[in-house]
């Protein structure tokens, strides 16, 4: 069988050519396109089959791409990161991005580095779901896309968090999950020195060491617990009075005493887009403060209260390291977080993540990481066949869309690789086969299936 590839799948790999040694990248250019194609489960197996690659003697040498091969997932990272930014990010001033965890439910006595974790998704206030599995913290650029009419969530670093047990059974020193952020941070500014980036999480990342070393590098924006201790800021020292200088000033009220102060002043704002609302109303006010702990370094802040005036949603505070920036700028970049649980939640319906077999840590350690960032290679075929004008949308009697979702873009990139797809034939005959016009529509409509 022959594999002709599409010129927007052609056009994103030749970037990766240099990363990888000549066979190497020809294995992994087929097994991303084969994984694009494969519906189902995404092991090895699955993806050959789809390949017309079930008779294939050698087929260990696709394996060893993920558990031998000598090749750098972190270049690749840096690559798709300069990829998202000059596809969709060239008229913007500032990049939004977003850290955040997810959990894959995996099970296996093979697997080291697996550990016992909350899981948020089946979880609730009143009911802890314990589950097995692995951490990973992703990394993710935020653009507004135009033909989406909303902010996608594109994964392009991806690390493995492991649990404290193993952090002691290995005898090495734990990482917390803010120190996997603060490394990714830094790894980030260096990948891009210059411009204004954000970086927005949520409340388990708010967190003063954290936020105290990164203020200098990015702008960090997380949720913020209404009985932190905010403080004024120090005032100027007294010439000629003795010991060290002051931290901090006058303690200010909590800010779930601001939230009840009738006297408090509220702006009120229409969101267009408000976690499932539409033009949403929501009261805010803000005002900038220290934050201190005794033993930890300080942070100036500005916070930004948020109140729901129909008493409907949870009042809730964000904090923001740039004491410049907009109250309402805050809370849109916030916003912009909530694309991240769409998009855990994409991969794990139509790119097979939680499907895949792997038992060596170094697999392991490699495949989750691509098939998220797979789900931003499809965006940038989508987003070119947007450009075009060739990005169809999926209608259905009971839901009609509006505007494309990521399985409409993962439909039209597979309806364009097997366009390009060749199959070998059987031999020449003058025999017809004739198949009713209701069979072609049903076939049509497998092969186009996203999931």
């Amino acid at each position: 069988m022959m594999h002709t590839f599409p010129d927007e799948f052609l056009e994103l790999m030749i970037h990766y050519r240099s990363l990888f040694s000549k066979p190497v990248y020809l294995h992994i250019r087929l097994l991303l396109f084969g994984t694009i194609l494969t519906v189902g489960q995404r092991t090895m197996s699955s993806v050959l089959c789809t390949l017309g690659l079930s008779d294939e003697k050698g087929f260990c040498k696709y394996h060893r791409v993920l558990s031998r091969a000598r090749w750098s997932a972190r270049r690749c990272a840096q690559v798709l990161l300069c990829q998202l930014v000059s596809y969709l990010c060239l008229d913007d001033h500032r990049l939004v991005f977003a850290i955040d965890e997810t959990l894959e439910r995996r099970w296996g006595a093979k697997i080291s580095k697996r550990g016992i974790y909350r899981d948020s998704v089946r979880s609730s206030k009143s009911h802890f779901v314990k589950c097995s599995g692995l951490r990973w913290v992703s990394l993710m650029l935020v653009p507004y896309l135009n033909w989406a009419k909303r902010c996608w969530a594109l994964p392009f670093l991806t690390v493995l968090a492991c649990s404290e047990n193993y952090s002691v059974k290995q005898g090495v020193t734990h990482k917390k999950l803010t120190d996997w952020a603060r490394q990714m941070i830094f790894q980030l500014k260096r990948w891009l020195p210059s411009g204004e980036l954000v970086v927005v999480a949520d409340g388990g990342y708010a967190c003063i060491e954290l936020l105290a070393s990164v203020r200098t590098k990015v702008t960090m924006i997380t949720s913020l617990r209404l009985d932190a201790a905010l403080y004024e800021p120090a005032p100027p020292r007294i010439p000629g009075k003795p010991g060290r200088n002051r931290k901090k000033g006058k303690r200010l009220p909590n800010l779930s005493e601001v939230l009840e102060d009738k006297r408090t002043q509220w702006q009120t704002v229409v969101f267009s887009q408000w976690y499932g609302h539409l033009d949403k109303k929501m009261q805010i006010c803000s005002y900038t403060a220290v934050w201190y702990h005794s033993g930890k370094p300080v942070v100036p802040l500005r916070w930004v209260l948020l109140r729901d005036p129909d008493q409907k949603l949870k009042s809730r505070a964000i904090l923001c390291t740039d004491l410049e920036m907009n109250a309402i700028e805050v809370v849109q970049c916030f916003l912009r977080r909530w694309a991240a649980e769409v998009t855990f939640e994409e991969v794990r319906r139509h790119l097979g993540v939680e499907t895949q077999r792997q038992w060596s840590d170094k697999a392991i350690e490699r495949t989750t990481p691509v098939l998220l960032g797979l789900f931003s290679l499809v965006t940038l075929m989508a987003h070119q066949l947007a450009q075009k004008r060739r990005l169809v949308i999926s209608q259905t009697k009971w839901y009609q869309k509006s505007y494309p979702t990521f399985s409409d873009a993962l439909i039209n990139v597979r309806k364009l690789c097997w366009k390009k797809f060749n199959f070998s034939t059987s031999v020449k005959t003058d025999d017809k086969l004739i198949i009713s016009k209701d069979l072609f529509n049903h076939m049509q409509h497998i092969l186009t299936c996203a999931t």
